[in-house]
């Protein structure tokens, strides 16, 4: 049995990034886990026709896993993430609603550092569907795309712009990296803004090793 978590781009450098981010969990995990990129999805997942493009692809992908213990969306659009919920029987993590129900557990009020402007829209719409809008800070991009990400010290430049400002104009006092393809900045934006960062990628892993542990607790058992 495998954890699988599924890049729904084709950028093979963003799954590499996920996988070296989640890469300390396989200690403690009950199960493997293996990144897969999605070689029909876009570079990049950045708009609302590229969210609606991967999710028959996602599908496939996931229909022919039937080694999976639990799956995971790796974008932060969560694209299929309910068609997924649908059609499998083991859980299926979105890494953007993991990402808020984690900062929500570290924090008052969240702030999201997104790719471009573009997504806010698709991210407020989503919080709102989850009933947490009250506790966003703000969200605000950093104006690259996917693969811009790359470039290390570019990204992480305004990613420290942009953390600083949710800190200090907005009240964050928890920061969420809004795209998969940010997962190796997330110490190094921790230690430049001093406010705790959840990876999205990261924290959905953790809700699906923290799944089959409970799946693994007998319940007629006494705690």
């Amino acid at each position: 049995m495998t954890i699988h978590v599924l890049n729904p781009n084709s950028t093979a450098a963003v799954t590499e990034g996920i996988d070296a981010a989640i890469a300390p969990m396989r200690a403690v995990a009950p199960v493997p886990i293996r990144c897969h990129t999605l070689a029909e999805g876009p570079p990049g997942i950045e708009s609302q026709a590229h969210i609606e493009g991967v999710v028959q692809p996602l599908l496939r992908q996931a229909a022919g896993l039937p080694d999976a213990s639990a799956l995971v969306v790796a974008c932060f659009s969560d694209p299929g993430l309910a068609a997924l919920r649908e059609a499998q029987r083991v859980p299926v993590l979105g890494i953007a609603e993991s990402a808020v129900l984690t900062a929500m557990t570290l924090g008052h009020r969240f702030g999201i550092l997104s790719i471009g402007r573009a997504s806010i829209p698709r991210h407020l719409r989503y919080l709102g569907a989850m009933g947490v809008t009250d506790r966003l800070a703000a969200d605000l991009p950093i104006g690259m795309g996917v693969v811009e990400l790359a470039d290390e010290d570019r990204t992480l430049t305004r990613l420290t712009e942009v953390g600083t400002t949710l800190r200090e104009a907005h009240g964050a006092d928890v920061l969420i990296t809004g795209c998969a393809g940010m997962a190796q900045y997330r110490a190094r934006l921790e230690a430049a803004t001093g406010l705790p960062v959840v990876d999205p990628c990261q924290a959905a892993v953790a809700m699906a090793i923290g799944r089959l542990a409970l799946a693994a607790c007998d319940p007629r058992e006494d705690p």
